[in-house]
C-alpha cells in the first residue's frame, strides 16, 4: 500500500468568514450551502476541506492556537519569483494577516506567508531560476 494525499482539511470555527476568505481572497471556488462543511477539489486531484471544529471534535478533545499557527502550512506555487511580491500585495490588501515578507530563501525559493481569518499559516512560493 502507498499512501496518497487526498485532501486537507482545515478545521474552522467560524464557517462564514472562512469560506469568504477562501472564495474572494485566495480564490477558490467553493460551493457552500452554508452548512457545516464545503471542500473544492483542486487541478491536481487534491481536495481542500473547510469543516466546523464541532462536527470533527465532537468529545472536545483537540486543542487550538490562538494567534498564528506555526505548525503547518498551506502552499500555493505560482510561476515566476515576481509573482510572490505581487500575490502578497494582492492577498494582504484583500485582508489576510501579513505574517512573512517576500524573501529569496537560500535553497532557491522565492516564499511569502500570509495567514487566514483564524491564523492558519498560508505560503505562496516560487522556484528561483
Amino acid at each position: 500500500m502507498k499512501l496518497k494525499l487526498g485532501a486537507i482539511g482545515i478545521l474552522v470555527k467560524n464557517m462564514g468568514v472562512m469560506v469568504e476568505f477562501y472564495q474572494d481572497v485566495i480564490g477558490l471556488n467553493l460551493e457552500w450551502d452554508g452548512g457545516c462543511f464545503t471542500g473544492v477539489q483542486l487541478e491536481n486531484g487534491v481536495f481542500i476541506n473547510l469543516c466546523e471544529r464541532s462536527v470533527m471534535d465532537k468529545d472536545g478533545q483537540f486543542s487550538y492556537t490562538k494567534g498564528i499557527n506555526g505548525t503547518m502550512q498551506i502552499t500555493f506555487d505560482v510561476e515566476h519569483p515576481s509573482e510572490v511580491d505581487e500575490e502578497f500585495d494582492r492577498l494582504v490588501k484583500a485582508g489576510a494577516t501579513p505574517v512573512i515578507s517576500p524573501i529569496t530563501e537560500v535553497y532557491g525559493l522565492r516564499t511569502c506567508f500570509v495567514a487566514d481569518p483564524e491564523g492558519n499559516l498560508i505560503e505562496v512560493c516560487a522556484a528561483v531560476d
